[in-house]
């Protein structure tokens, strides 16, 4: 419930011009009062309380403002304003942080944005991994005959696997790439994540690029 919920239109409106200590038009006050008593009502209020100079008017044109009468404002010493002083600093210093973490976050959020969906990279881990399987047969296959092959078919093999290696290595990287990317928006690790979506890594199938001794 509101603080102003009870009091007289009366009461509400010179306590908040008060508090305030800043210059309003009768909409301003309607609106920054949650506009909990009628227009009309804060408008007559308005007036009523400049007449009897309990508050300010100041005309411009067809504009009225109005502010909480300076003379009728409880003075401050050096040490009060001092205080506020540094609460406005203090403020500040707040401020300024919040609105890194607020810039920082929407520059994550519109990276997501442009990320792949869960489901996507899903499909396209799967993709990948059949694809090395694939491959990985192919190259058994080609190792058990290598005997029977002659010297200028064993170097088109070679000059294949050479290629497949390659694509092995590009599409690794694709893959962690995409994880990565994924990983920057995940609440927790590698591990979790890999679990999750139900990927195999190199690691985990035992395999690793040949002249290496294992697999990340």
């Amino acid at each position: 419930m509101s603080k102003n919920k009870g009091k007289s239109v009366n009461d509400a409106v010179l306590e908040y011009l008060k508090k305030q200590n800043r210059p309003y038009s009768a909409i301003d006050v309607f609106n920054n009062l949650h506009k909990e008593h009628g227009k009309t009502a804060v408008v007559k209020c308005l007036e009523s309380l400049a007449e009897k100079n309990e508050i300010k008017e100041k005309v411009y044109g067809k504009q009225k403002i109005y502010y909480a009468d300076q003379d009728r404002m409880e003075s401050l010493d050096e040490k009060q304003i001092a205080k506020m002083d540094q609460d406005i600093s203090e403020t500040t210093s707040v401020l300024k942080g919040l609105q890194g973490e607020v810039k920082s976050k929407e520059t994550l959020l519109a990276s997501l944005k442009n990320s792949l969906t869960d489901e996507q990279i899903r499909n396209k881990l799967e993709e990948l991994r059949k694809e090395n399987g694939e491959m990985e047969t192919r190259l058994k296959e080609l190792k058990c005959r290598s005997k029977d092959v002659p010297p200028e078919a064993k170097e088109k093999i070679a000059r294949e696997n050479e290629s497949a290696l390659k694509e092995w290595r590009k599409r690794k990287r694709m893959a962690c790439d995409i994880l990565e990317t994924v990983l920057e928006g995940y609440p927790k690790g590698k591990k979790a994540l890999l679990e999750e979506i139900g990927v195999e890594t190199d690691e985990d199938a035992d395999v690793s690029y040949p002249g290496t001794t294992g697999s990340a």
